[in-house]
């Protein structure tokens, strides 16, 4: 299978220009190095009606092309239910009937961080596993038999981080995100992921995973986000922050994508231009303060 890049977008809502930054920066990775380029909806939480329809269209209307049909992760349960059951075959899962602040209040490991799982299910006597299963129906976690693992990032380097029981099938039956970008991007041939750095903690889980199904690990660039003014993560709530708003307030697409491209310091006008001049050495290391239209 070609390799490939790709962009994979929750359809919670509309895309912001931190959003759009970053499937910029994805298609220009994988059409620099002759990779195909993807799109997945990672539509298995959130997902809000209408959202996925404009999210493509912003996507579009900042010059960001797809190779083939869009995926979704709603299409694609079997996929995740034969991971999870060649886990259980090698003894690598086990039931967990905690609540969220059941896990939030309980003691965690010295090094471990604020939420990791500190194991209260793991080795339930069968009496227990009884009792519990007649109280609240069970999520899957995995067994690690690791504490940490390390990634290597093109842009970060070395990253060392926890590994810990995670979720592999929410209680609802809702396939988990750690494993579900795990064997989509396996399935899709997709060696190449970009996405932003607010996501490089959880990547040691994921190749962790990954290593436990003998999938190879991808290439992974954690880019970073754009902030507003008082440096905290771009949000809806900062004002124009989407095309459409942007478009109101009297600033085209194209002169969106013309300031996010400035940004990194290419050139403006089409995708073409900017891959012409792109080269990862070169993109800045530090978030982008985004000011307003």
């Amino acid at each position: 299978m070609t390799s490939a890049g790709r962009f994979a977008p929750s359809p919670s809502g509309e895309l912001h220009v931190g959003n759009l930054r970053t499937a910029i920066l994805a298609w220009l990775f994988a059409r620099s190095t002759g990779r195909r380029f993807l799109l997945r909806v990672e539509d298995l939480d959130r997902a809000r009606a209408g959202s996925e329809a404009g999210q493509l269209r912003d996507l579009q209307a900042v010059g960001v092309t797809w190779d083939g049909g869009v995926v979704r992760q709603t299409a694609r349960g079997p996929l995740y239910a034969e991971a999870i059951s060649r886990l259980e075959a090698a003894g690598l899962t086990y039931e967990c009937f905690c609540t969220r602040r059941e896990i939030q209040e309980a003691p965690s490991a010295p090094h471990a961080p604020q939420g990791a799982y500190p194991g209260t299910c793991r080795n339930l006597d069968p009496a227990e596993l009884e009792f519990k299963r007649s109280t609240r129906p069970a999520a899957i976690r995995l067994r690690a038999g690791a504490a940490e693992y390390t990634v290597r990032d093109l842009l970060h380097g070395e990253f060392t981080g926890v590994v810990d029981d995670f979720v592999l099938r929410r209680n609802d039956g809702v396939t988990a995100y750690n494993l579900a970008v795990v064997v989509d991007d396996a399935e899709q041939g997709i060696d190449q992921v970009v996405r932003g750095d607010d996501l490089l903690s959880s990547t040691p889980r994921q190749a962790y995973l990954a290593s436990l199904l003998n999938i190879p690990s991808p290439e992974y660039e954690h880019v970073p986000l754009v902030v507003n003014n008082d440096g905290a993560r771009l949000a809806k709530r900062d004002g124009a922050v989407t095309l459409q708003d942007l478009a109101d307030a009297g600033t085209p697409p194209a002169a969106v994508r013309d300031r996010l491209l400035e940004s990194l310091g290419l050139p403006a006008g089409p995708l073409a231009k900017a891959l012409a001049a792109f080269d990862p050495n070169s993109l800045p290391r530090k978030p982008w303060v985004w000011s307003g239209p």
